[in-house]
């Protein structure tokens, strides 16, 4: 018998609204990924999707960026630096939702 059952409706996007005890059950909040797991006689399992493993060389980088703070090496921007920066970029357009090129180098 199961723990939770609950009914919900799709849409006519084929969208669906995760019922609150089954949100509760699976302690999903908002913005959670969730897997359907198809199984050979019809029956889908519904679960909490695994966390995303973290990117080795993006801990390698925070590692080396925390011995650079704990020695001194990186200091908070000063405002000439702000300056100066925004004025390197300042007539630079940027399209953030522009596809990347084909060679992704442009």
């Amino acid at each position: 018998m199961p723990v939770v059952k609950e009914e919900a409706t799709l849409t006519d996007r084929y969208q669906t609204t995760v019922p609150a005890a089954v949100r509760r059950a699976l302690n999903l909040a908002k913005r959670d990924k969730i897997v359907y797991e198809v199984k050979d006689n019809g029956t889908v399992v519904l679960s909490r999707a695994k966390p995303a493993e973290d990117d080795p060389a993006l801990g390698q980088f925070l590692d080396l960026l925390q011995r650079d703070v704990a020695v001194g090496n990186v200091q908070a921007l000063t405002t000439s630096m702000r300056k100066r920066g925004r004025s390197l970029i300042k007539n630079v357009a940027v399209d953030l939702n522009a596809p990347l090129p084909d060679d992704h180098e442009t």
